[in-house]
């Protein structure tokens, strides 16, 4: 049977059934990205009531059972927000063709399965936004929503603050065009620069395009806030759950009405296996440093470098998943 006789005769044709995209669906059980979403279905690895399905112009109903590579959809959890702080050299995906680590890989184990809001380059580090909600993820990456990425940047070479400022007007390189960027210059390091760099787009390498368009050469890429969610002193590779009630606060009715987000659901229980043992004497060489006093984690000082009330930053609104410094 045809995939569109199946859906005429199981009334799943989307003029005559109410309900949500397939794809967007699984989205929200947070599998997938919608568009990933979309690369299952075309793969047939997506079925709708035992009969797989081709096309994601489909709705679907909580009376349809949805199943992906024969597994059911997991139970949809409340739409949970976590803020990450990725360190370099690890790829944000989940799986990498080319056997990098990943961001996901790194993660503390008895966590939801997690997707990115939006990607950060290889060597770029800070602040992650990770949900369970795709639909959420979505909303928080189109460029209508309009959130600031804020961004610290160390770059080779030198630049005038006026050149600085004609970025507000947008500038357009190679046919791409650039929205409107706030940067000043914060300080000057040797043969470097210290700027901040805000954007409200984040296209495709968009810090390290404009800057190398005024003659500069990145070598250091620090997001220190994306929207109203700010690094604050997260320590490198330390994750934190904003709090349900904050978290709906910080979305505003508008994002939490075009995510779809929902908040009554439930947070399921995942257990956490426990570590492994360390022995003694790994335990003693954690413990103190080579002349025998005992180590304190090293503050990053160039991050330190963001505004006083970020750096301050209660921790309101946040669980914790890693140590902060």
């Amino acid at each position: 049977m045809g995939v569109a006789t199946m859906a005429r005769k199981s009334g799943h044709d989307e003029s005559s059934k109410s309900g949500e995209r397939i794809a967007k669906v699984i989205a929200r059980a947070g599998l997938a990205s919608r568009r990933e979403a979309e690369a299952w279905i075309a793969a047939g690895r997506v079925a709708v009531n035992g009969a797989a399905i081709a096309s994601p112009a489909l709705n679907v109903s909580d009376a349809d059972r949805v199943t992906v590579d024969g597994e059911p959809l997991p139970q949809r959890e409340r739409t949970r927000l976590f803020l990450y702080h990725k360190p370099r050299g690890l790829v944000t995906t989940h799986a990498d063709p080319q056997g990098r680590r990943t961001i996901f890989a790194a993660l503390p184990k008895g966590l939801p399965r997690l997707i990115s809001v939006g990607r950060l380059d290889l060597n770029t580090e800070g602040l992650l936004l990770l949900t369970n909600d795709g639909g959420l993820a979505r909303a928080l990456e189109l460029p209508a929503t309009g959130w600031l990425r804020r961004y610290r940047v160390r770059a080779h070479g030198r630049v005038r603050q006026d050149q600085l400022e004609a970025l507000r007007n947008g500038i357009t390189i190679d046919g791409i065009r650039y929205g409107s960027i706030e940067a000043r210059v914060d300080r000057e390091q040797g043969a470097n620069i210290w700027l901040t760099f805000a954007i409200r787009e984040g296209k495709n390498r968009e810090v390290k395009n404009v800057l190398g368009q005024l003659g500069l050469a990145v070598n250091r890429l620090i997001r220190v806030s994306f929207g109203p969610f700010q690094l604050g002193d997260l320590a490198e590779g330390a994750i934190e759950e904003v709090r349900t009630r904050h978290l709906r606060e910080q979305l505003g009715a508008r994002v939490v009405a075009a995510a779809g987000a929902d908040f009554s659901g439930p947070v399921l229980e995942r257990q956490t296996p426990p570590p492994p043992a360390r022995q003694p004497e790994e335990r003693a060489q954690r413990a103190a440093k080579p002349d025998g006093r005992k180590h304190k984690p090293a503050r990053d000082s160039e991050r330190m470098g963001e505004p006083e009330r970020a750096r301050r930053e209660k921790r309101h609104g946040r669980r914790g998943f890693g140590k902060r410094h």
